[in-house]
């Protein structure tokens, strides 16, 4: 075996001394020799493998990536759904609910219950899981809602024929014999000097003037009382299905408690009684115990342009007659 030499520094000659190698100083040569390598070796194997994924990472994100364009997918569907849903609603509220005279369906109803997406919280793609989640959990409600709202209009167009005879649907006064003065809303009181909720339309017309019950039903007030001091003489009709009307500032009534009136039937004629300045009719129209705009129930007597044109001049704020 060959031998192995090294120089050491002999400080009683200050020379360096060729002595043979021992075992040790074998090792250190080795390990100053090897193990820059090795620490090379091992960054750049670190290095490495946090830019190159091994096989089993690069499946994983495949996955992620694959699922997160299966949740963005089920996003387009859900958008094109509730596109569906919403045109579906809108015209459950705005037609079919106004058709009978119903109330539409409330948001409150629409909206699900509060649930806990925490479970996703810190996982992959999380923000868009909880969305999605809670995106199908508010199409499940709203379909379910949807489905009881349409169940109510089937039971309500069971009785259409009595329901459409008794929603108030034609002016008070024929349409050639009146004038609408004042709309629905805030409006400034000739007598009381204040602004304050106007709950009705007034529409001047002659002294004497016939007025009609706006839909079948049967008298509930005739004449003075019943609480409406400021109405003066007036008529109240109770429709049935939540409806009922109200005729105020009457000069005399044609109809008395508890008789039952058709559509059109003359219930009384144009007057100015009670808080009221100047000859005219104070017209409301309750639904389910809210006073609603009466215009929005003049659909059969009107034409479209008609319509539209007593619906602008509703909404004028000005004075109204009582």
């Amino acid at each position: 075996m060959k031998k192995r030499y090294v120089y050491r520094f002999n400080p009683h000659t200050l020379r360096y001394e060729r002595v043979e190698a021992t075992f040790r100083d074998r090792l250190k040569r080795a390990a100053t020799t090897v193990l820059p390598g090795v620490v090379a070796g091992v960054a750049v194997a670190l290095a490495l493998g946090s830019m190159v994924d091994s096989p089993e990472e690069r499946m994983l994100r495949a996955d992620v990536k694959e699922c997160r364009r299966a949740l963005e997918s089920v996003n387009r569907s859900l958008d094109r759904a509730e596109a569906v849903l919403s045109d579906i609603e809108e015209r459950d509220s705005a037609v079919y609910r106004t058709v009978f005279g119903a109330r539409p369906v409330s948001d409150e109803r629409r909206r699900p219950a509060q649930a806990d997406y925490g479970r996703w919280e810190g996982k992959a793609s999380s923000s868009l899981i909880v969305q999605t989640m809670r995106r199908v959990d508010t199409l499940e409600q709203r379909l379910y809602s949807q489905s009881l709202s349409l169940d109510e209009i089937y039971r309500m167009a069971g009785t259409k024929r009595e329901r459409m005879a008794r929603m108030p649907a034609i002016m008070p006064i024929a349409k050639g014999s009146c004038r609408m003065v004042s709309g629905y809303g805030m409006r400034y009181h000739p007598i009381l000097h204040y602004r304050r909720m106007h709950t009705g339309v007034d529409l001047s017309a002659q002294p004497g003037t016939s007025v009609h019950a706006t839909a079948d039903g049967r008298v509930t007030v005739a004449g003075r009382g019943g609480g409406l001091g400021g109405y003066g003489i007036c008529v109240v009709v109770d429709h049935g299905f939540g409806f009922k009307t109200l005729y105020a500032h009457l000069q005399d009534v044609k109809v008395s408690e508890g008789q039952q009136v058709k559509r059109g039937t003359v219930i009384g004629t144009v007057g100015r009684t009670g808080l009221a300045q100047g000859y005219h009719l104070h017209y409301e129209v309750i639904q389910n115990g809210t006073k609603v705009n009466p215009v929005y129930y003049f659909f059969n007597d009107l034409t479209p342009a008609e319509y539209d044109e007593v619906l602008e001049a509703s909404y004028v704020e000005n004075q109204c007659l009582s």
